[in-house]
């Protein structure tokens, strides 16, 4: 397999990170945690493990912050990236069925930052569904999937200052490239 072209959305890959990297922060995954996430699904996505990769966005976006961190402003919420990843998947490299994923997740996330990682899990379903219309949800799995307008009310209502017109700015950008 070629080197995939990094994530413009993302931090620059680290090839000596491993999943140890992200160990110290498992007590308290905050501000100074989320731009080490961001750059460890980078240095996956250059590795060639795409599915991997989007395991770490999923904890950059569950990282403990109110908004107001300065790092935000240099690394937005990965929405763009999730989906950029989803569209560049190289052919044969796995990545799983990142609908089904983000509808388990969304699905299925507990304790008190529930509806704040739910939506963004639902923000993500909905940028994998821009991308690849075709990709199946999981039919064993029953769940009402929410309108667009319904992921933008929950990200307002729990999500970060603007986080709402973060992701549809990410959804904006897919459909009309």
């Amino acid at each position: 397999m070629d080197t995939p072209d990094p994530c413009p959305y993302l931090p620059e890959a680290d090839p000596g990170m491993s999943w140890r990297s992200l160990a110290p922060y498992r007590s308290s995954p905050g501000a100074d945690f989320y731009p080490v996430a961001l750059r460890y699904a980078q240095t996956l996505w250059m590795r060639g493990l795409s599915a991997r990769s989007l395991l770490a966005l999923d904890r950059a976006l569950f990282a403990q912050m109110d908004g107001s961190e300065p790092v935000l402003r240099e690394w937005p919420l990965p929405y763009r990236a999730t989906a950029w990843i989803v569209a560049h998947n190289p052919t044969g490299v796995f990545i799983g069925n990142p609908r089904v994923h983000f509808q388990h997740l969304a699905d299925r996330v507990r304790g008190s930052d529930a509806a704040r990682k739910s939506w963004r899990a639902w923000a993500c379903w909905r940028l994998v569904r821009a991308v690849d219309p075709q990709l199946p949800g999981d039919p064993r799995h029953i769940v009402a999937e929410p309108t667009d307008s319904a992921i933008s009310d929950g990200l307002s209502a729990h999500g970060h200052p603007g986080e709402a017109d973060l992701w549809r700015s990410a959804l904006l950008a897919l459909e009309n490239p």
